[in-house]
């Protein structure tokens, strides 16, 4: 059997779930496909304390929580399954689950998100959000006066390493090679910087803490360099793991229009892809914030932009 949407949502996160509450909010009958991380990037991180309106801070994933009971209060309908397959080649479009389930919709807004690239190195996936992140800018408040690394040789890292000066008492950029992809002028700028330095030809072999009563903590690595084999223990309040993200649109390649690292393209500053009824937001299409607030504000507008498209084809 079929199921039938005014208005299907991929993807949740903060984008996903804003975009469910203003087309609840429109009386848009809209369904969330929650995909493989219900909740989004969030509901791997720890405290969340530059989002508006939560002044004391918050758990991503309780504040995830917060989004799907608030969307669902607006008739929005999660559902936890991923789609592995579209077709938006006619209307109403088409789309299968990983449940060999079918769907039809007259609108689609896409929230997939991105996923920051990782080295599972051993212990990374256990202290990840416990000292190790991917976002210098979402959780190097939580630093001050702590000695934190870096790793990665593009302009990425060094970005975050600059960053992370303003609360760090030192910042170690972590490289396997000797050069970097870098732009020169974030190397110099790194270089100059007094609590920047830089330990090359290198990669962490491990992270190691502790788990004390349920609850995990980031205490050092072990680095091996990868020219000689040795391998060196050091103290480490934090990582900062910064290779770039990948945007989830796997399923979109050859049909929407995408840049060369694969972010869906929006037209001006719509949400509007190149086909039409289909709207992108949150970091699938944004690889220059990344943040929740800025998703949540883009989910906003898919709805809206997504509200005036279906009024204008008389639905």
């Amino acid at each position: 059997m079929t199921e039938h949407h005014k208005i299907i949502i991929i993807g949740s996160g903060p984008a996903g779930f804003t975009a469910a509450i203003y087309a609840g909010r429109a009386n848009m009958d809209n369904v969330v496909f929650e995909g493989n991380q219900p909740g989004g990037q969030l509901t791997i991180t720890t405290e969340v304390e530059n989002y508006p309106g939560f002044p004391d801070g918050i758990m991503g994933p309780e504040m995830m929580e917060i989004f799907r009971k608030q969307a669902h209060r607006f008739g929005a309908k999660s559902i936890f399954e991923t789609i592995t397959k579209i077709d938006f080649s006619k209307r109403p479009f088409q789309l299968w689950s990983d449940r060999d389930k079918h769907y039809t919709a007259d609108s689609i807004i896409i929230s997939t998100g991105a996923t920051a690239r990782r080295l599972h190195a051993k212990g990374e996936d256990k202290f990840f959000g416990f000292g190790i992140s991917a976002c210098a800018t979402c959780d190097g408040f939580f630093y001050k006066n702590q000695k934190v690394y870096v790793i990665g040789g593009g302009d990425t890292a060094f970005e975050e390493a600059n960053y992370l000066t303003r609360f760090a008492s030192s910042v170690t950029i972590i490289h396997r090679r000797q050069e970097f992809r870098a732009s020169k002028i974030m190397i110099e700028r790194a270089k100059n910087n007094p609590k920047i330095d830089f330990l090359l030809d290198s990669v962490v072999d491990e992270y190691t803490g502790e788990e004390k009563m349920g609850m995990k903590r980031l205490t050092g690595i072990n680095v091996k360099n990868v020219k000689t084999g040795e391998i060196t223990s050091l103290p480490a309040d934090g990582v900062f793991i910064a290779i770039g993200h990948t945007p989830n649109t796997e399923i979109f390649k050859g049909i929407l229009d995408m840049d060369e690292n694969g972010y869906l393209i929006t037209n001006g500053k719509s949400t509007y892809t190149n086909i039409e009824g289909v709207f992108a937001c949150g970091d699938v299409q944004d690889h220059v914030y990344r943040q929740a607030v800025t998703a949540a504000g883009t989910g906003c507008a898919s709805a809206i932009d997504a509200e005036r498209w279906l009024a204008e084809q008389n639905q």
